[in-house]
């Protein structure tokens, strides 16, 4: 026997020595013999040869990718819906090619079934009037939206995005446990997934021939492109915002397809068409890949008190003018109450059975299945027909009747007796199970499979791989990111080589783009106060380790420019009036938001990563890790024995890391319009800052201060010491510091130099008239810098830096009226997008 093959197959049988199939489950990897299935040994022979110790190195590697990437999904549940990393349950599933052939065949059947479902419903409801779907199923279905009826032609296509999740009974059969057709998520995750376990394995990856994902992508975009009118447009993605429980994946996905990612606030239907609302005004979109419930799209005409749809978008897609993928109504499809009559469904409209089963399933609406359900409720799991859950009832979704409480099953058969359409019985499956990496060693855990369709130019394409999820322990009765599963990749394998591709454009087709393209007024009004947040953090910072920093030097010792100091936090509004007297170290703790005073920087620093949150499609991943690493240090408990020292030293690391993220931005972001309003967010706080510094330190004639500490204060404040000490002798002296700090144009923290940089983003962001006249904004930003270049130290006093304050505080709300607030009134819709 050769040597290499001998060793490759003593090293897959060490990879799988001490695992443990679970009893009555079909297990991935291992037959009922004990044995690997074939398709499997190539995978475990070569992790095998790498040893524990690169696997588990190589492991961590994917692990550190997805946490640096910041992956993440968000609990609902939890204290402010919690956001949790991505867990890796490391293993790949590979499937061979034959079975994976065969469950395309069966899925793109049931997709072109349910898209004639669909469409039958919502239009001429021959199954209802034939018999074959009862009226009730339908009518007590709340996705079932009636306002949507007539709005599908049949030349028309209503489902674009597609998922099913299927499960593997103890036979060896693929069942469908759930259609997924309102706004499938996963395909983001799984794609990230994808990326983190090929980098961390590529030589094996591209060894074992495994199905690349990025054709699929690729053909779902060029879908939805083909149905915009002219082709310079760009396909918007509409999100329910920052805090959805997969909005990462929605950012994700925006930035990956080159798909605008919008909320309804930033849209608005004009003459019956769609327009995304911009800092130059209204630019049309005719497609959205919608991502949010139906039932929140259109506050017009379904749910009244949705903050997160768009009025008027059904009216839009019945004129035509818009194409909404998935089509506004198609959660009615995802019902569980529906599965129990696809294969009736099936036979009417095809003639033949389904190739891919569901499980069996029994709608309580009607009063056979009813029966028998309450008769078999042991044997069999009982769920919400329609929805997730039924709160005070199922309030965790589908359960099995053996494991209902005696209270809880009173209650759910009472419920089923009085109100059966709302509860469905389904067949208890067995989950199969595969492999998981656990502490060194593989452990058997159940799986859900999430497998994606999308329509393309070309009909129906299966994305080659899937979202796989896994029990987090050796239930196999419930697998949900909610309740903390693991995600595996999964690597369909072919038997030849495959071509590498890429969703990014060749050197020889890659077209040139150098504008600035479209920036909506929502993602520039968080980029705007993003960069105001970091920088108002910065500048308390630095106010609060210069106050400790003096109670360190001087110890017992209080004077007025201590209090000066703590005035100084209070103007801020990161301390009450009652913490004003309160010794320098307690200062900072509630200043720092080691207390629950809701003024806390910490709480300015989750509402800097609130905004950056919301823009996460636009955000450097670096720049997003280095705010969070900031946040998590600001927001770190205090020890009961924390001393000045250690507050000094957690001052000095958190602006370490706001110097970091400013650094990234100026290294790493492009110079376009987000760039300018994030530029122009930091520039107007930190004039707006340094000014009232000047006021309150370099202030003359005050009985009780001492000049020269004061203005040394200053100095340190605004981070211009050596320069004063480059230019000047070491005695502070009040003109030529206000000149530093306030009017040199050349020392990066004066208030002239943020004036002029305010100014040229202004006119980079600024449409000019024929007549070239400025605009409003340029109209008050440029006399406010051309006013401080023209003065004079000595003209300087606190009247001008009131003035100064209030012009900067103006000039601030122009450009909010300007480009941040809704202008679609005074706007002219332009097209294409």
């Amino acid at each position: 026997m050769d040597e290499s093959f001998t060793r490759s197959i003593v090293a897959a049988n060490a990879m799988t020595a001490g695992y443990a199939p679970i009893a009555g489950a079909y297990d991935e990897m291992v037959a009922p013999d004990g044995s690997i299935r074939p398709h499997w040994r190539p995978l475990l022979e070569a992790m095998g040869a790498l040893g524990k110790a690169e696997l588990e190195r190589r492991f961590a590697t994917a692990d550190r990718y997805l946490k640096e990437a910041g992956v993440f999904y968000r609990v609902y549940g939890e204290e402010g819906g919690a956001e949790r990393p991505l867990s890796l349950a490391h293993m790949p599933l590979p499937l061979a090619g034959p079975e994976w052939a065969a469950l395309c065949t069966g899925l793109v059947e049931r997709a072109e079934l349910l898209e004639a479902v669909q469409h039958d419903l919502y239009g001429p409801q021959r199954l209802i009037a034939e018999g074959v779907v009862p009226a009730a199923l339908v009518g007590s279905n709340p996705e079932f939206l009636r306002p949507m009826i007539g709005t599908l032609g049949p030349d028309r296509h209503h489902l674009w995005f597609y998922a099913a999740d299927l499960g593997r009974g103890p036979d060896g059969r693929w069942w469908v446990i759930g259609d997924r057709t309102q706004a499938p998520s996963g395909a983001g995750y799984a794609l990230e997934n994808r990326v983190a376990l090929s980098s961390a394995f590529a030589s094996i990856f591209r060894g074992l021939n495994v199905e690349r994902l990025a054709g699929f992508f690729e053909a779902f975009r060029d879908g939805l492109s083909a149905q915009m009118r002219d082709g310079s447009a760009r396909v918007g993605l509409l999100t329910p915002g920052g805090m959805n429980e997969t909005y990462f994946e929605h950012a994700y996905l925006a930035r990956y397809l080159g798909f605008l990612l919008v909320e309804g606030g930033d849209l608005v239907v004009r003459d019956n068409a769609l327009h995304v609302r911009t800092i130059h005004g209204l630019r049309r979109l005719d497609v959205l890949f919608r991502r949010l419930d139906s039932a929140f799209a259109d506050p017009l005409e379904l749910k009244a008190d949705s903050s997160i749809g768009v009025a008027g978008l059904l009216q839009a897609v019945r004129a035509g003018q818009l194409t909404v993928a998935n089509a506004i109504g198609s959660g009615v499809l995802e019902s569980r109450a529906l599965l129990g009559f696809m294969p009736g469904i099936a036979r009417h409209l095809l003639g033949r059975d389904l190739a891919l089963p569901g499980i069996a399933t029994w709608w309580c609406g009607q009063s056979a299945e009813r029966e028998r359900v309450l008769a078999n409720l042991d044997a069999l799991a009982v769920a919400p027909a329609f929805g997730m859950r039924l709160p005070g009832l199922l309030d965790d979704g589908p359960v099995a009747g053996s494991a209902l409480r005696p209270a809880q099953r009173q209650r759910v058969v009472e419920a089923i007796e009085r109100r059966g359409l709302d509860f469905v019985g389904q067949e208890l499956v067995s989950l199969s199970t595969m492999p998981v990496w656990d502490n060194g060693r593989l452990l058997a855990r159940p799986l859900v499979l999430r497998v994606f369709l999308a329509r393309t130019p070309q009909g129906w394409r299966v994305m080659p791989g899937a979202f796989c999820r896994v029990s987090h322990d050796s239930d196999p009765r419930a697998v949900s990111m909610q309740q903390g599963g693991r995600s595996a990749d999964v690597w369909v394998m072919n038997p030849e080589p495959v071509v590498a591709h890429s969703l990014l454009p060749r050197d020889d087709d890659a077209g040139i783009r150098r504008s600035p393209g479209t920036l909506p007024s929502r993602a520039a009004d968080n980029i705007y106060w993003l960069g105001r947040y970091v920088e108002r953090v910065e500048l308390v910072l630095r106010v609060l380790r210069a106050y400790v920093l003096r109670s360190v030097e001087h110890p017992g010792k209080r004077n007025r420019v201590h209090e000066r100091f703590g005035q100084t936090l209070l103007e801020f509004g990161v301390i009450d009036a009652g913490s004003v007297d309160e010794l320098p170290l307690a200062v900072a703790c509630r200043a720092l938001g080691w207390t629950d005073s809701p003024l806390s920087i910490a709480r300015t620093m989750q509402r800097a990563l609130d905004a950056a949150g919301r823009i996460r499609d636009r955000f450097a991943p670096d720049a997003w890790r280095a705010l969070r690493d900031l946040a998590a240090l600001l927001g770190e408990a205090a020890r009961p024995d924390s001393s000045e020292v250690d507050v000094i030293d957690r001052l000095n690391a958190a602006l370490r890391m706001v110097s970091a993220f400013a650094g990234l931005v100026q290294e790493n972001m492009a110079r376009l319009s987000a760039w300018r309003f994030l530029e122009i967010g930091r520039r107007l706080e930190r004039a707006m800052g340094t000014t009232r510094l000047i006021n309150r330190f370099a202030t003359q004639g005050e009985h009780g201060i001492n000049a020269a500490e004061s203005l040394e204060a200053l100095l340190e404040l605004t981070d211009s010491v050596i320069s004063y000490r480059q230019r000047y002798s070491i005695t502070a002296t009040r003109l030529p510091i206000v000149d530093l700090v306030a009017l040199d144009p050349n020392n990066p923290r004066s208030v002239a130099f943020q004036t002029a940089l305010i100014v040229e983003h202004l006119e980079a962001l600024s449409d000019r008239s024929a007549s070239d006249e400025p605009s409003e904004v340029l109209s008050a930003a440029i006399p406010l810098a051309a006013g401080l270049r023209a003065a004079r130290a000595l003209q300087i006093d606190g009247e001008r830096l009131r003035e100064l304050d209030r012009a900067l505080s103006s000039l601030s709300d122009l450009i909010t009226g300007t480009w941040l607030v809704d202008r679609s009134r005074l706007a002219r819709p332009v097209d294409p997008l």
